[in-house]
């Protein structure tokens, strides 16, 4: 039975009820709006905002200091992620599939090229021991180069046949990969050596096993009449540590002599080399570099 009181405490909780719905409704309705807009008070345009044609001349160019008629550089939307490849990167491997590369056949195939030997396994490849190296089918010359790698988890061999392989420019030019986690060797063949040439300013290596990030920067060599008027340079970070700061090579990559040029073309394909160890790639891409000031698309 209710009484009066009873009646009193049930409109009571309804009105509290009511009460706390609508506040409920009105808390909902703040967490689940959109954001307002950002704002835009932007002054006026003024021709000095776009640039000036009044200031000195860049020496040796057409320009003038914030000049106008500068073309603006392309938009490239970066990855998503650290690591990931940009908008207008070319994605060398993707965790799919050997698409992109390729390797040199042999005997009655020399002059072919074969689809690639070496495994493709979750997310990553693998060197294919003694198939040979692998190349990609596109050429490049000036480039920005992202690799991942890693060594062998189980630690077998040592120096030069602990986790050995390398990553080519052209085909030619050499940093070296391998296990340098606690194994001595010759320092110009260590990982992340310009191998022969120039050891690296810092071994960064992680434990045998781990993933491991090469960003390089490879300016190609330029030949004139058979000589060569400008040597290749290669920037390169190794686990976010810079190891060579635009450091000279000094020709093609050779074992036990010293390095020299031979003129070839402008762009050749990169190359994985096939070092009878079982190392490990993944997240490759490439961008081609471009020169400044190139007209607006």
């Amino acid at each position: 039975m209710f009484t009066a009181r009873h009646r009193t405490a049930r409109s009571f909780l309804a009105a509290a009820a009511v009460y706390l719905t609508v506040s409920g409704v009105v808390v909902l309705t703040q967490q689940t709006s959109s954001p307002p807009a950002t704002a835009q008070r932007l002054a006026p345009r003024t021709p000095a905002d776009d640039g000036f044609t009044d200031t000195p001349m860049l020496p040796g160019m057409r320009w003038h200091v914030h000049d106008p008629a500068r073309p603006h550089p392309p938009v490239v939307i970066p990855g998503a992620t650290a690591g990931a490849a940009p908008s207008d990167a070319v994605v060398l491997f993707d965790g799919r599939d050997l698409s992109k590369w390729a390797q040199h056949g042999t005997g009655a195939d020399s002059n072919k090229l074969l689809d690639p030997k070496w495994p493709v396994r979750a997310g990553y490849f693998e060197t294919g021991a003694q198939t040979g190296s692998l190349y990609t089918r596109e050429s490049f010359g000036d480039m920005q180069l992202h690799v991942e790698w890693a060594s062998p988890t189980v630690i077998e061999g040592n120096s030069q046949g602990r986790g050995n392989s390398g990553i080519f420019a052209m085909g030619l030019y050499e940093i070296q990969v391998m296990d340098s986690y606690n194994n001595k060797t010759y320092a110009d063949g260590q990982a992340g050596a310009i191998y022969g040439q120039w050891p690296p300013l810092a071994n960064v290596a992680r434990k045998p096993g781990e993933w491991q990030t090469y960003d390089i920067v490879f300016e190609a060599p330029r030949f004139e009449n058979g000589k060569v008027v400008k040597p290749a340079f290669q920037t390169v970070f190794w686990n976010g540590v810079i190891i060579h700061n635009r450091q000279e090579v000094m020709g093609a990559t050779v074992y036990r002599d010293v390095a020299k040029y031979s003129p070839h073309a402008a762009e050749l394909p990169l190359m994985l080399q096939d070092h009878r160890n079982p190392v490990r790639y993944r997240n490759i891409w490439v961008r081609p570099l471009g020169k400044y000031d190139q007209p607006e698309k």
